[in-house]
Order: C-alpha cells, then sequence, then structure tokens
C-alpha cells in the first residue's frame, strides 16, 4: 500500500578493560571509530564452564524524516550539514542501556544535497552516525521506500551504515550480502537479524537484482529463519514491514502471518523468537501468539506532521512504542531462550520542537501528555498482552 496523498524507525555493556591491556590494544590496533559494545558469546569465546548470559533488546519504530524534519537537522547542526543526535537524545537512555539495540530506518539516502520527504525520500546520511550516537546495533531497512532512489540508493544507505558501525537487514548490495541474516551478539546469544517488505510502493524490483529487497513471503521466512537456527542463531528476530497505515488493530493479514510464523519450527525449537513490526505509522498491540511476542506496529520514531487517510493531520503519526524485552538462556543446551520480561515504552515525536520523548518521563514535569499517553497504553495491551505479563513503562 502506498503511503497516502500529502504525506509530510551495550547497555552498552562494554568490558571492563585493565589499564596495561588498553594501552596494548591501542598500541597493536588504534582504536576503533566505535567502541564494541556487546562482548561475543561465551561459547564463542570457549568458555564451555561459563554460566550463560541473558540480555535485553530493544527495539523502536519507522525513522521517517520529511522535509520539516531534515530542515530541523539543518538547523540544529547550526546550518551547516545536519545534525539528528539531538532528535533522539530523548530516547538516548532506555536505547543505550539495552544490550542490543534495533530500529527500522524507512527511507533511504541520498547523494550530497539532493534530499527531500515525501513522496519520494531520499534522507541526508547523517542519520546514520546519529543513530549509532543514540546506541543502535541494527537496523532494519526493508520497507516501501527501499527503492525510491533505486539501487543506488540502497547502496548509499548500506554504505553510511556501514561507516557508522551500525549493521542492517532487508536490503542487500549483493546476492552474497543478501544470502545470510544479520548476525549480532549480546550476551551469550548469537541473534539473527531478518527484515522484509510487504512491497515497495510498485516500484518494481529489478529482475537482474531481486536481491535488493526482502519482499515477505511466508515460505520465504519461515526457510530463512530454519537457515539461521542451522547456522547457529541462538535468537532469531524478524522485523515485518506490514499492515494497514493509520489502523490501530492489526488487519487480517498481519494475524494470519502472525500465527504461521510463529507456528513454524526448526527442529525442537520455535524458528522465530520475536516479530517486529512497523509501517502502520501507528502505535499497534502487543500479543503473545503460539508462545512468540508479535509487536504488530511500532508507530513512528521521527516523522513530519503526517495526513492521514482521510486527508487530516493525525498526531497519531507522531506516537511510538519502544519495545523492551529481556532474554533467558536455557536450562539445558539445545532448548529455547525465553522471554523473561517483556515491556513497552510509549514515546513521542514533538513536532514543534523535532524531539523524540520517552512519555513516561515527560509526564514528571509535563501531565498533559498523559492523554497520549494512556492512548499508546491502551492500544498496545488491546490484545490482552497484559495477561501474559507486558509491561508498559509508568
Amino acid at each position: 500500500m502506498a503511503i497516502p496523498p500529502h504525506r509530510p524507525r551495550t547497555s552498552r555493556r562494554a568490558l571492563a578493560l585493565t589499564a596495561v591491556t588498553a594501552l596494548c590494544a591501542l598500541a597493536a590496533c588504534g582504536a576503533p571509530h566505535r567502541p564494541q559494545q556487546h562482548q561475543r558469546p561465551d561459547s564463542a569465546a570457549g568458555g564451555a564452564d561459563r554460566v550463560p548470559k541473558g540480555f535485553t533488546l530493544v527495539a523502536t519504530g519507522d525513522v521517517l524524516p520529511h522535509d520539516s524534519v531534515i530542515a530541523r537537522a539543518r538547523a540544529d547542526a547550526g546550518g551547516t550539514g545536519y545534525d539528528f543526535r539531538p532528535m533522539l537524545a530523548g530516547i538516548k537512555p532506555v536505547v543505550s542501556r539495552a544490550d542490543l539495540a534495533i530500529c527500522h530506518m524507512e527511507t533511504v539516502y541520498g547523494a550530497d544535497g539532493h534530499y527531500h520527504g515525501y513522496p519520494t525520500f531520499t534522507s541526508p546520511p547523517q542519520i546514520a552516525p546519529a543513530l549509532a550516537a543514540t546506541g543502535y546495533d541494527s537496523c532494519s531497512t526493508a520497507s516501501n521506500h527501499s527503492l525510491d532512489d533505486g539501487p543506488a540508493g540502497i547502496t548509499r544507505t548500506l554504505d553510511a551504515l556501514d561507516r557508522a558501525g551500525v549493521k542492517h537487514a532487508g536490503s542487500a548490495r549483493s546476492a552474497a550480502e543478501a544470502s545470510s541474516p544479520t548476525w549480532l551478539h549480546a550476551g551469550s546469544a548469537k541473534v539473527a537479524h531478518l527484515a522484509y517488505t510487504y512491497g515497495t510502493n510498485g516500484i518494481p524490483v529489478p529482475k537482474d537484482k531481486p536481491w535488493l529487497v526482502r519482499l515477505t513471503d511466508r515460505d520465504r521466512v519461515v526457510r530463512d529463519a530454519r537457515a539461521a537456527r542451522k547456522a547457529g542463531a541462538d535468537v532469531v528476530v524478524v522485523s515485518v514491514h506490514w499492515g494497514t497505515e493509520w489502523q490501530d488493530a492489526p488487519d487480517a493479514n498481519q494475524l494470519t502471518l502472525a500465527r504461521q510464523l510463529t507456528a513454524a519450527a526448526a527442529g525442537d525449537r520455535p524458528a522465530i523468537d520475536l516479530v517486529l513490526g512497523t509501517h502502520a505509522h501507528v502505535p499497534q498491540a502487543y500479543e503473545k501468539v503460539n508462545g512468540t511476542w508479535v509487536v504488530y506496529g511500532m508507530g513512528d520514531q521521527i516523522a513530519g506532521d503526517m495526513i492521514n487517510d482521510r486527508n487530516r493531520t493525525d498526531p497519531r503519526g507522531n506516537q511510538g512504542s519502544l519495545a523492551r524485552f529481556t532474554f533467558a538462556p536455557p536450562a539445558h543446551a539445545g532448548e529455547r531462550w525465553r522471554v523473561s520480561r517483556a515491556e513497552s515504552v510509549p514515546t513521542w515525536y514533538d513536532t514543534s520542537t523535532g524531539r523524540v520523548t520517552d512519555l513516561a518521563r515527560a509526564l514528571r514535569t509535563r501531565p498533559s501528555l498523559k492523554k497520549t499517553y494512556d492512548r499508546i497504553r491502551t492500544v498496545v495491551l488491546s490484545r490482552g498482552a497484559a495477561a501474559d505479563g507486558l509491561l508498559v513503562d509508568h
């Protein structure tokens, strides 16, 4: 489904190094441009006798820079370049404390100076280092805007994310890159991140480059997830760009696909451990389906004033929910990593200031935001997630 007319995504628990070790590392290798954020799994380090460590994963919704958002970033940079870090500063305390953080980069990056919003988006590549500075480790990049600037847009986007040290899933520069999941590490876990989109706004995927963007197909998603398990994934996370825009409730296709994906097995374990949804531009429900958490829609994290399907400015388009899941290692080898704590943090992008707000924190000084907070909370819990233990930050 295309965007509607006139539409204006460790904790850094770094290893404690001794002074001698730090000096040796700097002398031998030089200081990296971005600190290593997560210890590799104990199994990878050969520590069979070490106690397995769990981890916390956070995920957020669509990063969708309209013209007004781009203008704000330019102003925050003093009129020279673009600085998106101030926009994300309000959510950084939550994101940066997680062991693993995943965003959704809905748009592609443009060539120097050629940046614009709706209807075909090309965004400043300065978003990538801002995402890194906020604490994100990986971004899903499969969306209906993935082909807005053709193959070159995908290449620029992934190149910029690489330079910033942010991994990515869902689009690719080559068949080889598209053939494997994005590998992440947190706690003692090896995590596979996969991402898909329902379509590309009618822009056909080039026949000679079918690997540019992963399109959603139930059998393909399950096949990819099983392959990730076979390759050693302890946890498989699937990002899906799906649903009906401006609809608070998940649509029939979302509900059906969620049941199918969470029912798929890989040996004695489920093939998928977490499903993260984007695209609807409004927060949607969380639900435990077949024992697996599904976030139907996290809403927008960054977007300009949004015009809904009735051609009216709709404040829901600037509301979101940050998903936070704590994974516990299995008691026995080969068993499933399980979510021991599930949480949602309501967020809001203030278009007047160009800032993402953690609503629970903001309520302490801005009680007028309670109505927005309560609306997001109601939607998030609308499919009975509270009974399965979901906590909404308050």
